[in-house]
């Protein structure tokens, strides 16, 4: 149970790298003339990542990752790997939801404004 639940929190880790990189990723891409980050289902799969987050956070729905990682890891106290120990330091913090809701509705926001202003090419039809 142990290595499905560091499975989860690897793939979790994926997800927010997905997230914060991506948008990364087509701030710099749109700047230095990279056409892959004008890609239709790249953007549309980035902006659908972090609506689902903004969403579960605006109606209050713990993160479903999370949830399986705590189910796959019961009365275990400490991360005792190398990769878990970080991992949980970077995706992990004690603050109050509502603090994450904003900060989640805040990059979502953030987000669809990027959407707006460097959009992704239009999807091209096949003949």
């Amino acid at each position: 149970m142990v290595l499905l639940a560091d499975v989860v929190l690897v793939l979790h880790f994926a997800y927010v790298l997905f997230v914060v990189g991506g948008l990364v990723a087509i701030w710099l891409g749109c700047a230095l003339g990279w056409r892959w980050v004008r890609n239709w289902w790249f953007r549309v799969l980035h902006f659908a990542a972090i609506g689902f987050v903004a969403m579960e956070a605006l109606v209050g729905v713990l993160c479903p990752l999370t949830l399986l990682e705590d189910w796959l890891r019961p009365g275990e106290d400490t991360e005792t790997g190398f990769v878990q120990r970080w991992l949980h330091a970077l995706l992990f913090y004690d603050w109050p939801l509502w603090v994450f809701t904003a900060i989640y509705l805040s990059f979502a926001g953030v987000v669809a404004l990027t959407f707006i202003l460097l959009p992704p090419r239009p999807r091209t039809g096949r003949a």
